[in-house]
């Protein structure tokens, strides 16, 4: 084969192949969903207001203040938030960001998607030289036995090492709390109590950790009022705990539920 027809073959492939995505702008939008190799925009965070959220005041304030440092160049933790599932850690997150973010635009928050752990040395080197504070955010991470070797690398992620964090990226991880106190039901006692240091290991190297627990029943009835009270809906308090005990929980989120459901009777929009 000749050299002009190598180079004919090699140009058809080329038109061929998909062009490379083009670079990810990390100035223009609030939020990205790291997806292994690229960043997908999202270019609306969607959250709820900060006043919106009852029950949690002490995890607000640690949390938005957290973000208000990262944001203004002052020296931050990586934070961990565990506890019980339905209490708005996820929506706290949001929250807090959308709410810096309206005082400035120097903070994004970073999700991972499932899965792009092993590309985060990959991430930080993207974003090391970014002139903007970045949040990375890891939701319901797992700490069962499945779970061991991704908890183990993140906690060699957080140690550093010899290419550590620049200080304008931190990292903000949300779990269960049934899972970081979890043991397996199993003889292996060696085994089972090295999972378990191995987590308390990891809950360790996060620098703020903030606690979120089951709501008893006056504060699961006060975040539902906070919910119904603007648009004017009353509700029966033994309705409302009767929809809890259905789902089988007191949570933020039963109580927003429980929420539409009154909005959707009434014929409005929440």
């Amino acid at each position: 084969m000749t050299e002009g027809a190598l180079e004919r073959i090699a140009a058809a492939l080329e038109r061929l192949a998909p062009p490379p995505p083009p670079p990810t702008d990390w100035i223009a939008h609030p939020a990205y969903v790291w997806e292994g190799k690229q960043a997908r925009a999202v270019p609306v965070l969607e959250a709820l207001p900060l006043d919106a959220l009852h029950g949690i005041d002490a995890q607000k304030a640690a949390l938005r203040g957290l973000c208000a440092r990262l944001a203004s160049g002052a020296a931050a933790h990586d934070a961990l938030l565990w506890g019980a599932r339905g209490m708005g850690k996820s929506a706290l997150v949001r929250a807090c960001v959308a709410d810096v973010q309206r005082e400035t635009q120097n903070l994004a928050l970073v999700q991972l998607a499932p899965g792009t752990l092993p590309t985060f040395p990959a991430l930080i080197a993207e974003l090391a030289e970014v002139k903007r504070a970045f949040l990375l955010f890891i939701d319901d991470l797992g700490f069962g036995a499945e779970a061991r070797a991704e908890m183990l690398a993140l906690r060699s992620l957080l140690e550093g090492g010899i290419a550590p964090r620049p200080a304008h990226i931190r990292l903000l991880v949300t779990a269960n709390r049934r899972s970081i106190i979890e043991r397996e039901d199993t003889s292996a006692a060696l085994h089972e109590r090295d999972e378990r240091d191995d987590a308390l290991a990891l809950a360790d190297r996060f620098g703020l950790t903030l606690g979120f627990h089951p709501a008893d029943k006056d504060t699961y009835l006060a975040i539902l009022e906070g919910y119904t009270a603007p648009l004017g809906l009353a509700f029966d308090a033994e309705e409302a705990m009767a929809f809890a005990i259905q789902r089988g929980n007191r949570s933020g989120r039963t109580a927003l539920q429980f929420a539409t459901e009154l909005a959707g009777r009434a014929g409005i929009r929440l």
